[in-house]
């Protein structure tokens, strides 16, 4: 049977058998596979035994958990049977989620996935039904089309599934040294990314790192009553709230010495190809869900490419007291993490000491301050999508659309990519996803088009015909 044949006759089992992989998908999303500490870490174990099994199921072969001490486990799964000269191409995934976050917030239960009409037609909702469960279901829906129809894939296939990307990939080092040898192969199919728009689709060409930083600031050692002391006691909160104010200016852009210096200039290429980019004001401000009178804080020639052309700051989290029990005191501590998202040549080493060097120079008062930071980084990534490869991809996503892709950045950071481009030798990385602008990843609510996840797992049935194609070797 040509690759012709059989792909025509995978992609028409996978659009056949699509309700199937959508149950497949629930199954996951079932699991409370939070990596976080402080979260069950048998929930995350239960969820790498699930995916286990969903491989098998789908024909892969050499099934196992990859165990590293204090590591959530990960999946390693192959099909190896291709033939002389067929390409190997390793594809990725993650199992692990964000926490649910405020569930009050959650128009349906986080941990049940449910069907929903919502922007672009019927979604699935649930924590982890888009990032990045459906990820793994892309890569299965894939080879068991194959398998069911033909009895064989056009390509060889490895698949990792991690455990622990939501919570930095920390031991992703030590896994790609120890199967560097099991790993190796001619290009890398990442599912964790997200499309321009519903229904149209992206190739992700770059990314933005991040550092994280967390700084508590610290007046007394208990908190005392504010009306018999405030005054002469100074607030740790307001000293905390000063020295964040002080990370940005009016504009929105970082205003930490030496770390703008690190952002390379646009150059007049790269402006014109940001102008091409589409943007929708309207469309922007809805689908971030900006209330009507926020400003847009601006910097470069389009907002979508500033989005992974420019570094930003975010505070993800302050503590002091909680709103349901504000008493009238005078707060002992107050704690914040913050995060830099970086971009192009940004050291994250180097950014994260330029941050903690700033805030500790603007401690008001004389009040202790403790900065804490897990001591890793991720570097921002970028790649120059020409060749056989990126070539298969577009073609593939164009027929599993019907759109041509767009060549887009993300502004969040994917630790794994830049490590595994370096541990495989540089060989092409193909990042694509079913997310989309409304999806809300990490926070409540989230969402996958499903109309979408059956075009994302149609594409990658073509992709592993146009790969095959175009990366033979003689």
């Amino acid at each position: 049977m040509s690759i012709a044949e059989s792909t025509r006759l995978a992609a028409q089992a996978c659009e056949k058998n699509f309700p199937s992989h959508l149950e497949d998908l629930k199954k996951l999303a079932r699991i409370p596979s939070v990596s976080f500490d402080g979260f069950p870490p048998e929930e995350v174990r239960k969820g790498a035994q699930a995916v286990a099994e969903l491989l098998k199921k789908c024909g892969c072969e050499n099934v196992e958990l990859l165990e590293f001490p204090g590591a959530h486990p990960y999946v390693y799964g192959e099909w190896m049977k291709a033939g002389p000269g067929a390409p190997t191409a390793l594809l990725y995934a993650h199992h692990d989620v964000q926490p649910p976050g405020r569930e009050e917030l959650w128009k349906t239960p986080p941990w049940e996935p449910t069907e929903k009409e919502g922007p672009g037609g019927l979604r699935l909702y649930g924590r982890g039904a888009a990032d990045d469960k459906a990820g793994v279901i892309v890569h299965t829906a894939a080879i068991a089309s194959y398998l069911e129809t033909a009895g064989k894939l056009p390509i060889n296939v490895k698949l990792i599934i991690e455990g622990e990307e939501e919570s930095g990939s920390t031991h992703l080092g030590q896994c790609l040294q120890k199967y560097k040898d099991q790993l190796k192969a001619d290009v890398m199919i990442l599912t964790d990314t997200t499309n321009f728009d519903c229904g149209v689709p992206a190739l992700t060409v770059a990314l933005r790192g991040m550092i994280a930083v967390e700084v508590e600031v610290r007046a007394l050692t208990k908190a005392i009553h504010s009306g018999m002391w405030g005054g002469p006691v100074p607030d740790p909160v307001v000293a905390l709230s000063k020295m964040l104010g002080s990370l940005l200016d009016d504009e929105g852009r970082l205003e930490v010495p030496g770390v703008r210096e690190m952002v390379k200039p646009v150059t007049p290429d790269e402006e014109a190809r940001m102008r091409k980019i589409p943007f929708d004001e309207k469309a922007f401000r809805e689908q971030s869900g900006m209330v009507p009178g926020a400003k847009l804080l601006r910097e470069g020639p389009n907002p979508m490419a500033q989005l992974w052309r420019f570094p930003s700051l975010t505070v993800t989290a302050v503590q002091a007291s909680s709103r349901k029990q504000a008493g009238n005191i005078i707060n002992d501590a107050a704690w914040a993490r913050v995060t830099i998202r970086l971009v192009g040549d940004m050291s994250p080493e180097k950014v994260r000491e330029l941050l903690v060097t700033h805030l500790r120079k603007l401690v008001p008062w004389g009040l202790e301050v403790e900065f804490k930071h897990d001591g890793h980084g991720a570097p921002a990534w970028a790649i120059e999508p020409k060749g056989p490869a990126y070539d298969a991809a577009i073609s593939a996503m164009k027929k599993g659309y019907g759109v041509e892709p767009l060549m887009i950045g993300c502004g969040g950071s994917i630790p794994f990519v830049d490590p595994f481009a370096q541990a495989l030798g540089g060989v092409p990385a193909l990042l694509i996803g079913v997310e989309d602008p409304y999806t809300n990843a990490h926070g409540e609510n989230e969402s996958l088009l499903i109309s979408d996840l059956k075009k994302a797992c149609v594409s990658q049935v073509h992709l592993f015909a146009e790969l095959a194609e175009r990366l033979k070797k003689n």
